[in-house]
């Protein structure tokens, strides 16, 4: 199995709270949609970041398609505007 750890930053000026509200909405639905992919959830990061993406994979090679799996495109499409910066870990356990 794989877990896939995302921190992200908002753009200057965008409502925190309901930009991550609107992105837990689009992106944890996927669960059960995309094969491979067994858990994502999204939190209000508290220190540092403005949120966190964790999810978990059957495998290295779930994630690469999940990466590019229409249902995630389509996702992003609704929250990628107002992204700043991006750190991402994966690591197999």
């Amino acid at each position: 199995m794989v877990k896939h750890i995302v921190l992200y930053t908002l753009k200057e000026g965008v409502d925190k709270e309901e930009a991550v509200r609107l992105i837990a909405s689009v992106l944890e639905p996927l669960v059960g949609r995309i094969p491979g992919l067994l858990h994502l959830e999204i939190r209000r990061a508290f220190q540092g970041m403005d949120y966190a993406l964790y999810s978990e994979f059957e495998n290295s090679q779930a994630l690469k398609e999940y990466a590019v799996h229409p249902l995630h495109l389509q996702a992003k499409e609704h929250f990628w505007h107002l992204l700043d910066s991006r750190v991402a870990a994966d690591y197999e356990y």
